[in-house]
């Protein structure tokens, strides 16, 4: 039966497939430990179904198996830009997950027939549930006893056959199948994603502070960016590779089969004035889609603004001056920061 759903998910798209037990993660109490921390800062969902993700059981009563699947989103041309004088106030950056139609529509369509597959195989008492990064479930730690890959020092999953540029999901079955063996870590002595954090959001090997990190600020915190970490964010609008380019195992990766036909290029690097002037409607016709739409309108617009504050260029002033006199305080008072630092410093080279 493994066989046959591996082949399966092959034949849907996905790159590799593992099957591990239901049983609850070893990794269970560092995650408790780290909510204890309060390094989940404004997600407070995961402290919410902490128990559920600590326990499959509590998510599908009577789960024997969770089946890992990866979907591989590396590309060809999409490595990180960095400044660039093309085009007045520059251009953002925007990290490669997000640069495709959204990823839990893409996979969660492949996931509801494979689990439908599955069921019929396993008979009629045999139940499934499948998610794509959103269920109660230590998704990274699952894949790591199933074999899928092994959790690296920045907390992310690296597969030897295909880097770190990876989707996760998961189908947690009723069907008991025999579980594929764990990957070793084998970062060894490295730490270049450690260095890599432009804020030192990685605090040590397998310590990530969210509250820090580049991709939290500019899509899951939904306040004000800390002043003290704004320089750090560069031109990133939305999500920061930093980490996960550093990794010395992409050198392994290989562009995906199941993403390749959903690659956005337009949306690698936007120009940062047009995304500030976006109305809207203007947002939800460029980003409909797309993981994007996430961080709202207010949200990318605040990040824009540390954007064209970081790259000094006295063409933003103009528009972020109008962006300082509307009446949402969170895209104002980033708007103000903004042109406080074009104005005391030389612009950009």
């Amino acid at each position: 039966m493994k066989e046959a759903i591996a082949k399966r998910a092959q034949e849907l798209g996905f790159d590799d497939c593992r099957f591990t037990s239901a049983s609850a993660p070893e990794s269970a109490t560092h995650f408790r430990h780290w909510l204890e921390r309060g390094w989940q800062g404004e997600m407070a969902y995961l402290e919410r179904n902490a128990a559920k993700r600590m326990d499959p059981q509590r998510v599908l009563p009577g789960a024997r198996t969770c089946v890992t699947l990866a979907a591989s989103y590396a590309a060809e041309k999409s490595e990180p830009r960095a400044w660039t004088p093309a085009g007045e106030g520059g251009l953002g950056v925007v990290a490669r997950y997000a640069r495709f139609g959204d990823y839990h529509k893409v996979l969660g369509e492949r996931l509801k027939l494979l689990a439908a597959f599955m069921d019929e195989l396993g008979g009629p008492a045999a139940r499934s549930l499948w998610y794509v990064d959103t269920g109660p479930m230590l998704e990274r730690d699952l894949a790591q006893r199933a074999g899928l890959g092994f959790v690296g020092k920045h907390t992310n999953l690296i597969s030897r056959r295909l880097g770190n540029w990876i989707f996760l999901a998961e189908i947690l079955t009723t069907t008991e199948l025999e579980p594929d063996a764990p990957e070793p870590n084998r970062c060894g002595s490295c730490s270049r994603c450690i260095s890599a954090c432009p804020t030192a959001a990685i605090a040590g090997p397998f310590q990530l502070d969210a509250r820090r990190c580049i991709s939290y600020l500019t899509i899951e915190s939904k306040g004000p960016i800390p002043v003290e970490l704004r320089a750090a964010m560069g031109n990133r609008i939305y999500g920061c590779d930093d980490c996960l380019a550093a990794c010395p195992w992409n050198r392994f990766a290989r562009e995906g089969r199941l993403m390749k036909a959903h690659e956005r290029r337009e949306l690698a690097a936007p120009a940062l004035l047009e995304m500030l002037l976006l109305d809207e409607a203007g947002f939800q016709r460029r980003f409909a889609g797309t993981p994007i739409l996430r961080a709202r309108r207010r949200g990318l617009r605040r990040n824009v603004c540390v954007a064209l504050g970081n790259g000094g260029d006295r063409h933003a002033l103009r528009a972020l001056e109008k962006a300082a006199a509307e009446p949402d305080p969170l895209v104002a008072e980033h708007a103000r920061w903004a042109i406080d630092q074009i104005q005391t410093r030389e612009p950009h080279a």
